[in-house]
């Protein structure tokens, strides 16, 4: 079974930049799509960013600017460095495979002053 283990999530002020990073262990296949999405309380979990194999990617409107998504195809491993964080960017953010095939616990992300 593909486990998703994520990290590097924590308590920043407004304005700061924290990465996360999920590594991907168990898959007998290559994996297409890796990323991430977040869910705020009282909201629907939304995607923030996604990155195929090849190194396409796709971002939320709200993050766009300010946060990019990268992989290690060979570690199995996605990252998110978010910069430019603001209060609305609170939320549990999840790692994911192919768009929700596989997900990870969850790391909290909590923007405040």
């Amino acid at each position: 079974q593909v486990q998703l283990v994520e990290s590097g999530g924590g308590l920043v002020q407004p304005g700061g930049s924290l990465r996360l990073s999920c590594a991907a262990s168990g898959s007998p296949f290559l994996i297409n799509v890796m990323g991430w999405y977040r869910q705020a309380p009282g909201k629907q979990r939304e995607l923030v960013a996604a990155i195929s194999s090849g190194g396409r990617t796709n971002y939320a409107d709200s993050v766009k600017g300010r946060f990019t998504i990268s992989r290690d195809n060979a570690k199995n491993t996605v990252y998110l460095r978010m910069n430019s964080l603001k209060p609305e960017d609170t939320a549990v953010y999840y790692c994911t495979l192919d768009y929700g095939v596989s997900w990870g616990q969850g790391t909290q992300v909590t923007v405040s002053s």
